[in-house]
């Protein structure tokens, strides 16, 4: 444990900010878990819906770091082709 006082003060942000990152990212991995499961049930109008959810929450973790910009196109490339190959 730290002994300076902005050093304490630093542990307390980092856990705050940890915290915020554990559920942002637990949040867009449940988006995409979501289309996936409605891609694996053949439903493409729930997949479309949940795609449209799942986007801009991707973009946005992209947008402050939280994961990297090619990951977040990579994962919406991914998500729309499995769509698109829905009869």
């Amino acid at each position: 444990m730290p002994n300076i006082k902005s050093a304490k003060k630093r542990v307390l942000i980092s856990e705050k900010a940890r915290q915020h990152n554990v559920a942002a990212r637990s949040k867009m991995r449940t988006l995409v878990k979501n289309v996936l499961k409605a891609v694996m049930a053949g439903n493409k109008d729930e997949a479309k819906a949940a795609f449209a959810l799942a986007e801009p929450v991707l973009d946005r973790a992209a947008g402050k770091g939280l994961i990297h910009k090619n990951k977040a196109a990579r994962h919406k490339s991914k998500l729309a082709a499995k769509i698109k190959a829905m009869n």
